[in-house]
């Protein structure tokens, strides 16, 4: 019995000691990073800077590999069967928490089939309307929409984004009546408030801080927890009324489970130096407004989770569903 406790005590220590070696040896050889969206979006670009700081850290490249589809679940589920030796990692968004409720069919799970390694930066969204709508405030839209039940259209960026459920959210909160157009990205979306096709929308303020600076929109609210430095007049949502609104576009990066955890702390510990460094700050936010974040994997973890419950009672209640 006790030789056989000593093997066993021996093989535990032999593996925690490869382990160990394993993650000092790391990374020796080019890193996949998988980009679960299209060339020239956000996540493109994003994570383009991302692995050209990481690959300066850590001296090996890290090599983009856009793989999208279904919303960026393709890229997802490649990356979460991968080899988990920490040479595959992938880019995640809000698609990781609202992707289990949206899809009928999904073949991976976002919170067992990842290691989170951290959240890496957040886009702010506002809340604009047209000029022609009587509301100068959140308050009064709310007045409006319920004096108005069924008649106030609101934009997107396409069913089951961001954009889409930050509408339906603020219509759970405030129980207001109003009707979704949506619209393949941001750019048809903002024409479609221009022209009064639609009363409202929530974009990111990246894509509307040109037209609200030249009064072509109103904007009414940012959803975050702080104003936005380039929208300093503009009062949060929680500043307009609204308790527990909000939303923000969010990335982080994360590995399949089973990555040895050395090489989890590793590359978190050279994320949070990264995120740091002012070229990291000023390059993120000229890539679409990005604000760098960091955090650690246990954090990313619950924020996941939290995420994932959040907008399961929000597409739940709107009875949204992607084939």
């Amino acid at each position: 019995m006790t030789t056989g406790c000593t093997i066993a005590v021996a093989f535990l220590l032999a593996g925690s000691m490869f382990s160990s070696l394993w993650a000092q040896s790391y990374p020796n050889k080019p890193i996949r990073f998988i980009l679960p969206m299209a060339p020239g979006g956000a996540v493109d670009i994003l994570g383009r800077i991302i692995g050209s700081k990481y690959a300066e850290r850590l001296g090996q490249p890290f090599v983009p590999e856009n793989r999208p589809g279904a919303g960026g679940n393709v890229g997802l589920e490649f990356a979460a069967k991968a080899r988990p030796d920490g040479y595959t990692l992938v880019l995640g968004n809000p698609g990781l928490a609202t992707s289990p409720s949206l899809y009928k069919k999904l073949n991976f799970d976002p919170i067992k089939d990842f290691a989170p390694i951290s959240l890496i930066a957040q886009v702010p969204l506002v809340l604009i309307v047209h000029p022609s709508l009587p509301v100068k405030s959140v308050k009064e839209l709310v007045e409006y929409a319920k004096a108005n039940p069924g008649k106030l259209n609101y934009g997107s960026t396409g069913i089951g984004s961001v954009t889409h459920l930050a509408n339906e959210l603020l219509k759970t909160l405030t129980q207001i009546d109003t009707v979704h157009v949506p619209y393949k990205s941001a750019g048809p979306a903002l024409i479609g408030l221009l022209s009064g096709e639609v009363g409202t929308q929530v974009l990111t303020t990246t894509a509307a801080i040109s037209q609200i600076q030249t009064g072509k929109v109103r904007a009414l609210a940012v959803l975050s927890d702080r104003r936005a430095p380039s929208l300093p007049n503009v009062p949060t949502a929680k500043e307009a009324g609204i308790d527990n609104w909000e939303v923000t576009i969010w990335y982080g990066i994360l590995a399949p489970a089973g990555t040895p955890r050395d090489i989890i702390n590793q590359l978190n510990a050279e994320w949070i130096k990264i995120a740091a460094m002012p070229d990291t700050v000023e390059k993120m936010q000229n890539a679409g407004g990005a604000e760098p974040l960091s955090d650690t994997p246990e954090h990313f973890s619950e924020f996941i989770k939290t995420e994932t419950d959040r907008w399961a009672k929000v597409i739940k209640g709107a009875n949204l569903k992607i084939n």
